[in-house]
């Protein structure tokens, strides 16, 4: 199935000259003159080899068929990422390959998209936002403004992001899994 270049994302698998990839980061360029583009870094699914592309915005890729199901987390141990089908209770182990920077961000229960291709899984893609709590940060500096910097936090998963000043120990924060980038105050 053909696809415009600029509306793949992360997880996405492409076939190109009859070999599958997985999108890792994908970003449209739009310069002030020119054509935009879109720039792709995949991983080769069959010997994990990283490469770049880059395609004008409006070009056609190959988008492979895959089987994108909902899949609940169970747990990781020394095989991988245990996964386990709601509908029928079949469970699919991830290797850390395929689960890659995404392993920070999942939580026991997330319902995550799994993509295989023959019964193998091959992209993994997570909600948009997870939520965590602020285990440890710096106190706040006083008489700094909300805008003018950022400070670091250690996550209840133990990974460490930039938050705004006024955010304390203790707080539940909304993450973007993107690039796990603060975003803001839960609501809960």
């Amino acid at each position: 199935m053909k696809v415009a270049a600029s509306s793949l994302r992360k997880g996405a698998v492409v076939d190109m000259e009859g070999k599958l990839y997985v999108v890792l980061t994908a970003e449209n360029i739009h310069p002030g003159k020119g054509t935009p583009v879109t720039q792709l870094n995949m991983r080769r699914i069959s010997d994990g080899v990283k490469v770049s592309e880059r395609w004008r915005t409006t070009e056609q890729v190959e988008r492979a068929f895959v089987d994108d199901r909902n899949f609940t987390f169970l747990y990781e141990d020394a095989e991988g990422h245990h996964f386990m089908n709601p509908e029928n209770y079949d469970q699919v182990v991830c290797s850390k390959e395929v689960v890659g920077d995404s392993a920070p961000w999942l939580l026991d229960g997330m319902t995550v998209t799994l993509s295989t291709h023959d019964g193998v899984p091959i992209a993994l893609e997570l909600p948009r936002t997870v939520t965590f709590e602020i285990t440890e940060t710096e106190p706040a500096v006083k008489n700094q403004t909300a805008s003018s910097s950022y400070k670091p936090a250690t996550l209840s998963n133990g990974a460490r992001i930039m938050v705004p000043p006024y955010i304390a120990a203790g707080t539940r924060v909304v993450i973007l899994t993107e690039d796990g980038s603060y975003q803001e105050r839960a609501k809960d």
